[in-house]
């Protein structure tokens, strides 16, 4: 900011943070990590009572009523004014309209294709003309259309890397052009991807985790079902992978990724079920079902989970591009092409 009131109040919640941490360690995939965290929802999560303010200052009663922070959440997202003066929470009330500061208007145009026909090797580039404000990460999406059962297998997703990459803390982000339209390029090789254990490879789809600094950098998680050998319990987990290699599994108390984390030491035995991800289609072409089912199962031995790349499979597919803004909110535009 310019502001210089504000980069001096900037630089002394900095200090009063460095001066609370008394103790901080994390490991190279957690870059950013200072050792405090903050409650800090977007628009959506704020707008939800089940992620909103009012399970917030039910969970943190204690730090809601000591803090302001609750307070500057509700100036921040209902324009509620509050006094210098903690001792109550701050919870807006029903149908209060809400803004989202790092909502961005974006507008796309349609997808525009080098050519509607491709194979293995022959990669085929799409291009989109994007405007708005507060553009944060734009993702490429395949997915498999199954005629039959008028529904999308999803494929593969990825980050598409802006030409502009920046650092802070060891965070790395793309920067992209701001009150300005700009064309967005993207060279699609039909590609898939498989994980193998070193005897068997399944298809897997390796959701983008963390923006790197380059693609080797970029982390990739795959969700499924974890198996102890010793007991046969299971578990929802994620696979996470980095520059084509297996970094670490986690464990998750809830399903669907939800509830505390907790790292597995894979043993020798223990087995991996992958999780696949398909959209149903309703008659007129829109999502009307998104469910998860599971594939392939891989067994951990002696040798590291790799990933691997695969040709496409012929058939017709469904490409785009998925652009967020810092709120959250996606525009999305898709092409059909036919892998051959």
């Amino acid at each position: 900011s310019n502001n210089a009131d504000l980069a001096r109040a900037a630089d002394r919640v900095l200090a009063s943070l460095e001066s609370a941490v008394i103790a901080e360690k994390h490991g190279p995939k957690k870059p950013g990590s200072t050792g405090m965290s903050i409650y800090f929802p977007n628009s959506q999560l704020y707008n939800s009572p089940l992620t909103g303010p009012q399970s917030y200052t039910a969970i943190a009663q204690r730090f809601s009523t000591e803090s302001l922070w609750d307070d500057y959440l509700g100036f921040h997202y209902a324009g509620i004014a509050f006094e210098a003066v903690p001792s109550t929470v701050a919870v807006p009330g029903e149908g209060l309209a809400l803004r989202a500061p790092g909502a961005g208007q974006i507008e796309i145009s349609p997808i525009s294709l080098s050519a509607n026909v491709t194979a293995p090797g022959n990669p085929v580039l799409l291009s989109a003309d994007i405007s708005g404000q507060n553009i944060g990460y734009i993702y490429f999406f395949t997915g498999f259309y199954d005629a039959t059962a008028n529904s999308i297998f999803v494929a593969d997703t990825d980050y598409v890397e802006s030409d502009d990459t920046r650092e802070i803390e060891g965070v790395y982000y793309p920067v992209w052009p701001e009150g300005t339209e700009f064309t967005l390029e993207f060279l699609w090789q039909p590609l898939m991807y498989a994980v193998s254990d070193g005897t068997n490879s399944v298809t897997a789809l390796l959701a983008p985790q963390s923006y790197g600094a380059s693609y080797e950098e970029t982390v990739y998680t795959v969700d499924g079902i974890y198996s102890y050998a010793q007991d046969g319990e299971s578990r929802y987990a994620r696979l996470s992978f980095s520059d084509g290699v297996l970094r670490q599994v986690f464990g998750f108390t809830g399903e669907g990724g939800v509830g505390a984390p907790r790292e597995i030491i894979p043993e020798p035995g223990d087995t991996f079920t992958v999780l696949e991800k398909g959209m149903d289609l309703d008659q007129q072409g829109r999502v009307a079902n998104v469910a998860t089912q599971e594939g392939g199962t891989l067994t951990f031995g002696d040798q590291m989970f790799l990933w691997e790349e695969l040709d496409a499979a012929p058939g017709q597919y469904i490409v785009g591009f998925i652009v967020e803004d810092l709120d959250g909110n996606a525009q999305e535009v898709y092409q059909t092409v036919t892998v051959e």
